[in-house]
């Protein structure tokens, strides 16, 4: 299995080290202090291609593959990784329900304002209450006429108060039942969807995380995506997706503390040489290079078979498991390599550290990808 980065890969990633350079890495420590969401930002990516990356070309977006994907996620995050959960989360979530499941007229009418930014996408599963237990959410949609009526609170929504248009996952039937739910587009601006209250955050500071409130919202029928009572089927589709978004963007985080742990061993002298000469330095940055390389060959794969419509379905856990892990322990290295200046804010592995944690909770925690991964190998 050959994963050399291919010439289009390679352009991706120097096109996005280039834009960072001059329109992320200034900006990075103030977003993350003052939790701004740069919502510009991501419009500017937009106009490059980034927000709609697996988007085909006739309905606006790059109609790349998931490998490119990958590339995409992991070298934004390596400069941010909040920025890099908003671009996973807009490309995989929103944007890659209606693209799956949407039907001719809807792909038309929301894929050419999201895949160009023009539209922020937000997808609401998570409730208050419903983390992994998803099949026992409360918010509920009834129908009136030719409308459906959605009343509840979705929590955890990456853009929840930004995001221009939503795709959000009622209940239609009975609780805990697979067939019980349905997907919704919801605009920004109907009556009775609004924004509620923004998390104040340990990491991942400038990525919006808010709730979605319903009340009373009215949608037409034409916003259903599919029939009624697939929602959680389709959503359990799209997270498969997700999961190698997350990996991607715990890859690009490792790599980016990894990147600064190095360069810092290289250059620290204690002793009269550099640290990284001790071999307790030189052991952690030896773990990171094995580890890093492990989760990229995953999450390739991941992608690879995704792309070829293969079942991917525990290769996708695998690979979000594995990388968000070695995120975490890769950060945690960095910030003792550096030693006391690691735990302060001049110097960039703090962030990586907080930001990493995130990746083993967020769409679906490390424990329910053991769930699922030990579901599939019993099969």
């Amino acid at each position: 299995m050959n994963f050399q980065p291919t010439e289009m890969q390679l352009q991706i990633a120097q096109m996005i080290r280039d834009f960072g350079k001059t329109n992320i890495a200034p900006y990075v420590t103030e977003w993350d202090e003052k939790q701004e969401f740069p919502a510009a930002v991501l419009r500017q990516m937009g106009e490059l291609g980034l927000m709609g990356v697996l988007v085909p070309q006739e309905y606006g977006g790059s109609g790349l593959g998931y490998l490119e994907y990958v590339t995409v996620i992991s070298e934004v995050a390596r400069i941010c990784g909040a920025l890099g959960l908003s671009v996973a989360a807009h490309n995989s979530l929103c944007t890659g329900h209606i693209l799956q499941f949407g039907n001719e007229a809807q792909k038309q009418r929301y894929l050419p304002k999201l895949a160009t930014a023009e539209w922020i996408g937000a997808w609401g599963l998570t409730e208050p209450n419903t983390g992994s237990d998803a099949m026992n959410m409360k918010c509920v949609a009834h129908k009136e006429g030719d409308e459906w009526v959605i009343n509840g609170t979705k929590s955890w929504i990456t853009h929840g108060k930004s995001g221009e248009v939503a795709v959000v996952i009622a209940r239609t039937g009975n609780v805990r039942d697979s067939h019980g739910m349905t997907a919704f587009v919801v605009e920004r601006g109907t009556p009775g969807f609004s924004g509620g209250k923004k998390e104040n955050k340990l990491g991942m500071r400038a990525s919006e995380t808010a709730e979605m409130i319903f009340d009373n919202c009215r949608v037409p029928e034409a916003n259903l995506l599919g029939n009624v009572g697939e929602g959680f089927i389709q959503a359990m589709k799209v997270l498969d997706g997700g999961r190698i978004s997350i990996a991607a963007l715990s890859l690009g985080i490792a790599k980016g503390a990894r990147d600064a742990a190095l360069k810092y061993a290289k250059e620290r002298h204690q002793f009269d040489q550099p640290i990284a000469n001790f071999q307790g330095i030189a052991f952690k940055l030896a773990d990171m290079a094995t580890e890093i390389e492990a989760a990229e060959l995953l999450t390739l794969q991941a992608a690879d078979m995704k792309n070829k419509k293969m079942k991917m379905t525990e290769e996708a856990a695998m690979a979000k498991y594995f990388a968000s892990e070695v995120a975490v322990k890769t950060a945690n290295d960095a910030v003792q390599i550096f030693g006391g200046y690691g735990y302060t804010k001049d110097f960039p592995v703090e962030k990586f550290y907080r930001d990493a944690k995130l990746c083993t909770i967020g769409e679906g925690t490390s424990e329910i990808q053991k769930v699922v991964i030990a579901r599939e190998v019993l099969r």
